[in-house]
């Protein structure tokens, strides 16, 4: 879109200067989360054309636009063929998050379409949400809870947990916000394992973590914790044949991405008695979960997307699990860095740049 400016100066009803600007517009489809984003981003992208959706792409399967030339999405809207046919001129895709597995990278660069993320928003914030489910499992936080509010009995009978002093973490990703939660086990003086194939030498030094491999890992860890980026390499790092090699009693935590754990196999951990629980922010195939109908409704329904839902309501109503629904990114600082930095990012590529390139 081009914006034409004309500033005239008149005097003596003579026209003496004229001066004519153009500007170009980047037309933006903006999918918001909440409603204070709207102004926000507006007044930091003033120059641009905004158009604002609530909620995911995912929720407006006719909606199309053949001017847009910029998408910025949350996790919760996937982006592959179909989507990017209802956008012919799109150029760039801003994705406010970390990961960007909801979009199909491939098919953008066919498209010579770029992409960008926020690299880092919350080390602290995930690390914290992680050692928040581990406390509401070691300590019973949850079922103490539900036996005052539905029961009414104040007594700690049968709500016995577990100190996390001396006990050992298996982190899978010692990346940014595995680091971060190195630093919190080792202020409950935990002792701390790593699986990652580059090695931290200042996590090393600082935390005393020591690197292991995934197995080794698996089978002296009290407590798992996931943080490693989802990608082809790392799908399923869990699965049916390596689930059987963790401790006996030990805890998961995921954080990070379903699809690093085969859902199936978290089952048969907790069915077996070598998981005795686990906290989950995030699921497989959660995306269906916002919209199950649509999948049910489907003239091709995916069987192995029906199965992982079935499996997910497994796990919600299983006593040893605690789901939360992909929340630990969400607090307000962390949510206004996100939005910080894709504003930057979409400022750097109107500019001709891109900051945060993915793929």
């Amino acid at each position: 879109m081009t914006k034409i400016s004309f500033c005239l100066k008149i005097e003596w009803y003579n026209v003496l200067y004229i001066y004519t600007n153009y500007e170009t517009t980047m037309k933006i489809i903006y999918f918001y989360n909440e409603e204070w984003e709207q102004e926000y981003v507006k007044s930091r992208l003033s120059g641009e054309e905004i158009i604002f959706k609530a909620g995911y792409l995912g929720q407006y399967p006719d909606f199309r636009d053949g001017e847009a030339e910029a998408l910025s999405i949350f996790v919760t809207s996937h982006v592959g063929v179909e989507e990017l046919d209802r956008f012919p001129k799109l150029k760039f895709i801003a994705t406010r998050s970390t990961g960007f597995d909801h979009i199909d990278l491939a098919e953008c660069a066919k498209r010579g379409i770029k992409v960008s993320n926020v690299p880092s928003y919350g080390e602290n914030t995930v690390a914290e949400m992680a050692f928040a489910l581990l406390l509401c499992l070691s300590r019973k936080i949850y079922e103490s809870y539900k036996q005052i509010e539905q029961g009414g009995k104040f007594s700690p009978d049968g709500l016995k947990g577990f100190d996390l002093k001396g006990k050992t973490i298996g982190i899978v990703g010692l990346g940014r916000i595995g680091v971060h939660a190195a630093r919190i086990a080792k202020g409950f003086e935990m002792n701390i394992l790593a699986y990652d194939k580059f090695p931290n030498e200042q996590a090393i030094k600082d935390y005393g973590v020591k690197y292991v491999a995934l197995d080794e890992l698996l089978a002296q860890s009290d407590v798992i914790s996931l943080h490693a980026p989802y990608m082809p390499e790392t799908h399923h790092l869990i699965n049916l044949d390596n689930v059987g090699k963790i401790k006996k009693g030990a805890f998961l935590i995921n954080t990070a991405r379903g699809g690093l754990v085969d859902t199936a196999a978290l089952i048969k951990g907790l069915q077996d008695g070598n998981l005795a629980g686990a906290g989950l922010d995030v699921l497989e195939e959660e995306n269906f979960m916002l919209d199950e109908l649509s999948l049910l409704t489907d003239p091709h329904p995916n069987e192995n997307s029906l199965k992982t839902i079935l499996e997910n309501h497994y796990l919600i109503d299983h006593p040893r699990v605690i789901i939360t629904p992909h929340n630990a990114f969400n607090t307000q600082e962390a949510i206004e860095r996100i939005v910080n930095t894709t504003v930057e990012d979409i400022k750097g590529f109107v500019a001709g740049a891109v900051i945060n390139p993915v793929g």
